[in-house]
């Protein structure tokens, strides 16, 4: 039984919770509180739950504070639900980038419509938070530690990669991109990321790391925006990303069409365009997520001639696509976080 904590001073929303978790069976809803003051006193009565479903803005004590001071007691899953988890929302990033292992943007209105068509979608990721390791990183970086131009110059000489590498990611992928990616030198390979995540928040994302990282050029993806060593490029919210040659080039191509894999942006289809077009060139990465999206075309890639990784078991937040990349025979080793950026960082 997976026991749920819902914070949040919204009464509709919190109602609405109650009725979705009423209709299972392997999920129980302990407790509901306006804000996270009154919820330390609940604790004392019900105990602490398996997962929290956390607003950001709220009473007397905002949700970031509230993952820094919970997780000092016990590291526990985390789902911000929030108004401020919208398009262009910093605070929602900065809480994937801090611990919490899913957002979800909580409308102005019409909540009891929202909740209903939404049912299946936040049962789906309960359960996927109940099984995650919590990683709490209360000091995330903020400051731009981006090298000054000479001193960027110094490193300059490094012989460009002709490699592309492609990483597919869910569940805390937030957090694993972002120690995977820290740790790269000038020059890396061009990167191409599908992380599971809404529209609007991808923008966010892709502005957050380049604002942290050192060496690399992060936007998010646009279409015909032509693959570079030292650029990432990160798929949109609710579009596809393929990569196509285009001559001596590698561009992105951005599809609107049904998900695959249950997803959009779906992993599989990077993956497929990058078994397509890049064949042995490409390096194939699967990180932490829930699901199987990615391992199949992950081992098309491995087929075309691509070498092919996933994240271990022990570094996961979620051993769930990378665990079933492995068992289909798709990944080439599995690595740590630290091991995959020294790969992608040896590649010429």
């Amino acid at each position: 039984m997976i026991k749920v904590f819902v914070i949040d001073d919204s009464a509709v929303v919190r109602n609405s919770f109650v009725k979705i978790f009423d209709k299972v069976k392997d999920i129980i809803l302990i407790g509901t509180a306006n804000n996270p003051v009154d919820a330390f006193g609940i604790f004392k009565k019900v105990g602490l739950p398996d997962v929290f479903i956390l607003d950001i803005e709220m009473p007397k004590m905002d949700g970031l504070e509230f993952l820094k001071k919970i997780n000092q007691q016990k590291p526990i899953p985390v789902i911000m639900c929030s108004t401020m988890a919208n398009v262009g929302s910093i605070a929602a990033i900065d809480a994937m980038r801090m611990g919490a292992v899913d957002v979800v943007h909580k409308p102005n209105v019409d909540l009891g419509k929202f909740f209903s068509e939404q049912t299946e979608s936040f049962l789906y990721k309960v359960r996927a938070a109940s099984k995650a390791k919590v990683s709490f990183n209360a000091n995330i970086p903020r400051k731009q530690y981006r090298l000054e131009s000479s001193e960027y110059g110094k490193n300059s000489a490094l012989k460009v990669s002709k490699k592309i590498v492609a990483i597919g990611s869910s569940t805390g992928g937030v957090q694993a991109i972002e120690e995977l990616t820290k740790q790269l030198i000038p020059n890396h390979p061009a990167i191409v990321i599908t992380q599971h995540m809404p529209s609007g928040f991808t923008k966010s994302f892709a502005n957050r790391l380049n604002q942290i990282l050192p060496h690399s050029d992060v936007r998010e993806a646009k279409d015909g925006d032509t693959l570079l060593p030292g650029r990432i490029l990160i798929a949109p919210g609710n579009l596809h990303m393929e990569v196509k040659k285009d001559g001596f080039m590698t561009k992105i191509a951005l599809k609107d069409y049904p998900k695959v894999s249950s997803h959009k942006p779906s992993v599989d289809v990077l993956f497929a365009s990058m078994a397509k077009e890049i064949k042995g060139q490409g390096i194939g990465i699967i990180l932490t997520g829930m699901g199987d999206d990615g391992s199949k075309k992950l081992l098309a890639m491995k087929k075309a001639g691509a070498t092919t990784y996933a994240q271990d078991e022990a570094s996961c937040i979620v051993y769930g696509m990378p665990k079933k990349a492995v068992e289909i025979g798709a990944v080439s080793s599995s690595l740590n976080l630290s091991q995959l950026s020294h790969i992608i960082n040896n590649l010429r």
